[in-house]
């Protein structure tokens, strides 16, 4: 008899992760989200600065994200009219001449806005951001092409996401087309320019590809901030250059979200930019099976040229609770117990 088999429960990682696109909010805009296994309201006050705070309103449980409206600085609640200002405490009862009570808040979160994505900071013990998101000089500069919008929902934590873009060898077995020949990890331990603290990490694989426009010795640059942030860049193919930024973020344990920025040196966007497009399009489809039909392996059994993934699961470590465990769940009639 075959042992029965588990699914595990990964915990929620720390970080920096995508809850909108800018060009979603407009002033005044109020959008219901759901990340981290929570309810959010993300919103842009007249002012122009995006808030996000936890969505439902503590005076009777109202979601602020279902027909909230901005006011000034602040989100009116549907149901009675409380006022919420971006620190998440009560400004306003209009019916009440007192101050609101002091526990009239909701929880207010870390808000970064790089690149076209409004990022939130998550951290399972509430504390503060540890480091900044760059911004990318290919969505600031002149010269590149607007950028395309992709976003797919994949049932599957985002370690397992994330990872894909640590294992080379894959590019072989599912893309089959691409070969990614010589990859080395580069970070701040190895003197990397941009890896001067422990989030960032670059990899660069470095490869002969045959395109429509000739034989060139192309390299594939991968740059990971956290988990929720990966930019691919492809150069070699003569001048272009080719840039696609992934913005991901944990649904819940066991589903994540991705939202897709392609662009391309406007010099290149006919010979080259719909192409690269497309491959990465049709890419994510090959993928889409195996994370569809894949569990998690906490402690998975590695080989001895698996050195990237070897380097991205002791790095991921940081992005966990200290204190957390990965708490294995057993089929139906199995007690529950822990993994180390």
């Amino acid at each position: 008899m075959s042992a029965p088999q588990e699914h595990t429960q990964v915990p929620i990682p720390n970080g920096w992760f995508a809850v909108a696109m800018s060009n979603e909010l407009v002033k005044g805009t109020v959008l219901r989200a759901h990340y981290f296994d929570r309810e959010l309201v993300v919103f842009r006050t007249r002012n122009g600065d995006v808030r996000v705070l936890d969505a439902y309103c503590p005076h009777l449980g109202a979601h602020l994200g279902e027909g909230g409206r901005v006011l000034g600085e602040t989100i009116r609640c549907p149901f009675h009219g409380w006022q919420y200002g971006g620190d998440g405490a009560c400004v306003k009862i209009p019916y009440s001449k007192k101050d609101p009570p002091k526990k009239a808040r909701v929880k207010s979160w870390p808000v970064s806005e790089r690149n076209g994505f409004v990022f939130v900071w998550h951290d399972s013990e509430d504390g503060e951001p540890t480091w900044e998101l760059p911004q990318l000089d290919e969505f600031s500069s002149a010269g590149w092409t607007e950028p395309r919008y992709h976003e797919l929902k994949v049932p599957v934590h985002i370690q397992d996401m994330a990872e894909n873009n640590c294992d080379p060898i894959h590019f072989h077995f599912v893309h089959g087309n691409f070969n990614p020949g010589n990859s080395e990890v580069f970070d701040g331990e190895n003197g990397d320019e941009r890896g001067d603290s422990s989030h960032y990490f670059r990899a660069v694989s470095t490869s002969t590809q045959e395109t429509p426009l000739g034989s060139f010795d192309t390299e594939l640059e991968r740059r990971t901030w956290g988990l929720g942030l990966v930019a691919v860049g492809v150069k070699g193919i003569g001048e272009a250059g080719l840039l696609m930024l992934a913005a991901t973020t944990p649904v819940d344990h066991n589903n994540t979200h991705s939202r897709w920025l392609f662009t391309v040196t406007e010099d290149m966007a006919d010979l080259a930019g719909e192409d690269f497009i497309a491959s990465f399009s049709a890419g994510v489809q090959q993928d889409m099976r195996i994370w569809q039909n894949k569990i998690h392996r906490p402690a998975p059994v590695l080989c001895e040229a698996d050195t990237e993934l070897a380097f991205f699961r002791k790095w991921v470590r940081q992005f966990y609770p200290s204190k957390g465990r990965v708490t294995a769940l057993p089929t139906k009639g199995q007690a529950s117990r822990e993994v180390s």
